[in-house]
């Protein structure tokens, strides 16, 4: 992007200003009514706003127009500080805080209706006796279907005080009279922590989505669960896990590390160094352990895989981790709304700065970064990783590389043996995520006979079910490619079983059906049974 092009918009905008500032002072200076907005001390901005407000020809809102200028004026700085609304303020925050109050249902939203995918375990709306399948067609005695059913409306709706009722319209499945259930709110959890069970008989599995206010007690509980269970070794998988509180990933760091080890470091122009070292403390220093990240790891995951780098504390395997490093200070308004301003950056031990490289300003690179790292091979020869920072030394003295991100110690390629464009437009249109749920709703009654995934999995290899999304698909627009259809029929079944698993079951057992033929959890597998979790020089 030409740089020049990038300040066209500001020079206009300054422009307008001291066009405003111009004729304010002739029609003043010439009605003999002088205004002293400019010279009266304060921001720019602030006399701007003064100024619009008082001589703007039409009436404008003020509060509006701030509205918009703040999330542009934060882009001006870094793709992490931002503006949030109040409206949006709530929702960014639920998964990190460990619960919400609400209503307890997972839903998707399919022909402009609201259907329950997922009824929570001993939640308000399971008390009320909702079930998964049920469609939500009334909210409070009025008609919830048709355009305005969206994943905004429908949880502003649901989600209310603690105690506080709300009135569900639903139809059942094969019913045609609407039933209404009174349901109670209540404190809904909201699991950072989405599976942990033994993987084989000697080593424990534990996948963290997020970092959040109860991710630390989650993983004492997981931790104290395996070691009851026999878990002699241990693979933590933070794939796909895009963050959250700093203080909590050091937490869980220091349960794996010895006495007076460096977690962690952030520095900012305004913030001076603050170091985290492990006190000792921790029950897991000895345990041999693997972690999983890949491009979609980033913040306090990356925290946590740096710091255990570094020390040479476990074995790092996947994909170069995403490369988000600013540390977000949150800034509340009276309003409701708020900034999260990026204040310092985070490091690793050994002196790396995670944070991957940008240009203030100019997001479109940075946001694209995935899709480059896709384009130029990343995902598919550790030889394309390009480190733009200098070689660091870890505990020990291994090299270790900064420039944006953990770059793994075992390198595992995506699988693309058998991708075909077939395959590519069936998973991105949604079509198989449509399949899976009509195909689950339609055989609800005889699939929950089956209570585990081994048990599930099996009954649906035998369903021909890649057959059958093959008719869908043609009738929805995707053209039958046999050919093709046949190259991928295993990565098709393999989506397709594993949607209907979670719509059934829950995410643990989609994350242990999908750890089956996981060619990641083979590496971490084989590291282990060879005793190489430990590093070496």
């Amino acid at each position: 992007m030409n740089k020049s092009n990038r300040y066209i918009p500001l020079l206009m905008a300054l422009c307008v200003v001291i066009g405003v500032i111009i004729g304010t002072f002739y029609a003043n200076h010439f009605s003999g009514n002088r205004l002293n907005i400019i010279n009266s001390g304060g921001s720019r901005l602030t006399n701007l706003l003064h100024i619009i407000d008082d001589l703007y020809v039409d009436s404008v809102n003020i509060d509006n127009l701030v509205e918009k200028a703040m999330p542009q004026i934060l882009a001006e700085l870094d793709p992490h500080s931002v503006y949030i609304s109040s409206k949006e303020a709530q929702n960014t925050t639920d998964d990190l805080k460990g619960s919400f109050s609400g209503v307890g249902i997972e839903f998707v939203i399919r022909d402009d209706t609201v259907h329950i995918q997922n009824v929570i375990k001993n939640g308000p709306s399971e008390k009320a006796g909702l079930l998964a399948g049920d469609k939500i067609v009334s909210i409070d005695g009025k008609p919830f279907v048709g355009k305005e059913v969206t994943n905004e409306e429908a949880m502003h709706r649901l989600k209310g005080p603690k105690d506080s009722q709300v009135k569900i319209g639903i139809l059942r499945y094969r019913e045609k009279k609407e039933r209404v259930f009174t349901v109670t709110r209540g404190d809904i959890p909201m699991k950072s922590i989405t599976a942990t069970y033994m993987i084989n008989d000697s080593t424990g599995y534990i996948r963290i989505k997020n970092f959040g206010d109860k991710t630390y007690a989650e993983m004492l509980a997981s931790l104290s669960a395996l070691s009851a269970d026999g878990a002699d070794n241990l693979i933590i998988d933070l794939r796909d896990n895009t963050g959250g509180y700093l203080d909590k990933a050091v937490q869980i760091c220091n349960e794996f590390l010895p006495k007076d080890r460096l977690i962690v470091y952030t520095e900012g122009r305004k913030s001076p160094r603050a170091n985290y070292y492990s006190d000792g403390h921790g029950v897991y220093q000895d345990i041999p352990l693997v972690v999983l990240i890949n491009e979609g790891s980033a913040s306090a995951s990356e925290i946590f895989a740096g710091a255990m780098q570094d020390n040479d504390r476990a074995t790092i395997i996947g994909r170069r981790s995403f490369g988000k490093g600013l540390v977000q200070q949150q800034i509340p308004f009276s309003d409701g709304s708020l900034i999260r301003l990026t204040v310092a950056r985070y490091y690793t031990p050994s002196g790396r700065c995670i944070q991957k490289p940008y240009e203030a300003g100019d997001s479109k690179d940075y946001e694209m970064d995935l899709l480059t790292r896709y384009e130029h091979g990343e995902y598919f020869s550790q030889d394309s990783i390009k480190h733009t920072g200098p070689a660091y030394k870890t505990h020990i003295g291994r090299v270790v590389y900064g420039g944006g991100g953990i770059t793994p110690d075992i390198f595992i390629p995506e699988d693309t043996v058998n991708m075909t464009s077939y395959y590519k437009e069936a998973a991105m249109s949604g079509l198989i995520l449509q399949f899976a749920f009509n195909y689950t709703d339609d055989n609800r009654p005889l699939l929950n006979q089956y209570k585990s995934m081994r048990t599930l999995s099996n009954y649906l290899k035998k369903q021909n079910l890649v057959e059958r999304f093959a008719v869908f698909a043609d009738q929805n627009g995707l053209k039958r490619r046999n050919l093709m259809i046949m190259k991928s029929h295993d990565l098709l079944e393999r989506y397709i079983d594993s949607r209907i698993i979670y719509n059934m079951l829950d995410e643990q057992a989609w994350n242990e059906f999908m750890n089956l033929d996981d060619p990641t959890i083979r590496a971490a597998l084989e590291v282990i049974r060879k005793n190489q979790t430990v590093p070496k020089k």
